[in-house]
């Protein structure tokens, strides 16, 4: 297991454009520390190759970060190695998760719905 000790980032807003197509957030770091700054994973990640990107959310009503970020180098290899040798390392006190990371569905939350007469029994 590797251990990581850093502490520094700055964030890009701008897009990344190749071959005249804009790419995606492709690295996703999980079970990140709250304690985590864009500047501490473009840091971490910058030893692997030129960091385009890097995304904390946080949550829209608490405006708490949310323990996962995104990050998007300009290689694809670099991209990589980076991905194969920080899934697992302890960072911060907590074994992150790397990969790649899955398009968001088109479609979105909500799910549910269910019957609208209390669960199936005939009213009367």
């Amino acid at each position: 297991m590797r251990i990581i000790f850093s502490s520094a980032l700055r964030f890009l807003e701008l897009p990344l454009v190749s071959n005249g197509l804009e790419r995606i957030v492709t690295i996703y770091v999980g079970n990140l520390s709250f304690q985590a700054t864009e500047e501490d994973l473009r840091e971490v990640f910058a030893e692997y190759g030129k960091v385009s990107r890097v995304s904390l959310p946080t949550d829209r009503e608490t405006g708490r970060k949310r323990g996962f970020a995104f990050v998007e180098m300009e290689d694809d290899a670099q991209e990589q190695k980076a991905i194969d040798e920080l899934d697992g390392a302890e960072w911060l006190g907590r074994e992150i998760r790397v990969n790649k990371a899955k398009p968001r569905e088109e479609g979105g939350g909500g799910g549910g719905g269910g019957r609208r007469n209390g669960g199936g029994y005939p009213r009367g």
